[in-house]
């Protein structure tokens, strides 16, 4: 009797040492996220000027003909500026850019790479409004959302460089 309690009481902690060990091992959660910044005051047509003038420096400076918009914080436009030789279909993907950044709060480049890893994150496919080309740019202004800026014409990469530039010259 004492030598199965003894046997009991061993077998026990090596099940307890082993679980412990076990659960070291697992890989910690990945953090969460920051919160989206909440809405702000929609931009003014002063700071969508600043943003339009910044954007397009930086466009000009590039060579590059693109389309630029400049949405408020209710997803409503407040500038578009089509430079000569930009192509006609770039109005509507800088459009859907800056209203995907404004209404999810996020750079469209979180949809991009959310597809890019493919799996459960292709349901990004049919989120109405979440365009999945980088260049849409929540524009943020002390902590608030104030508005967004699209721009399409060039490479994504290259069309995000644009609305960038255009967000730092409010600064």
């Amino acid at each position: 009797m004492r030598m199965q309690r003894l046997l009991s009481l061993v077998v026990g902690t090596l099940l307890v040492l082993a679980a412990s060990l076990a659960s070291a091992q697992q890989p910690a959660a990945p953090a969460a996220a920051p919160p989206p910044p909440p809405y702000g005051t929609p931009i003014s047509l002063d700071h969508a000027k600043k943003v339009m003038a910044g954007a397009e420096a930086e466009a000009n400076k590039n060579k590059w003909n693109v389309v630029i918009v400049v949405l408020d914080s209710g997803g409503n436009l407040v500038m578009l500026h089509r430079m000569d030789g930009a192509q006609f279909g770039s109005i509507d993907v800088a459009k859907e850019k800056a209203y995907s950044a404004v209404a999810f709060r996020r750079p469209t480049k979180a949809f991009e790479d959310a597809l890019g890893q493919g799996g459960v994150n292709l349901r990004v496919l049919r989120l109405p409004g979440a365009s999945p080309l980088e260049g849409g740019l929540p524009i943020v202004v002390d902590g608030k959302l104030i508005g967004a800026v699209g721009v399409s014409g060039v490479q994504a990469t290259q069309d995000a460089q644009i609305g960038r530039a255009g967000i730092e010259s409010l600064k």
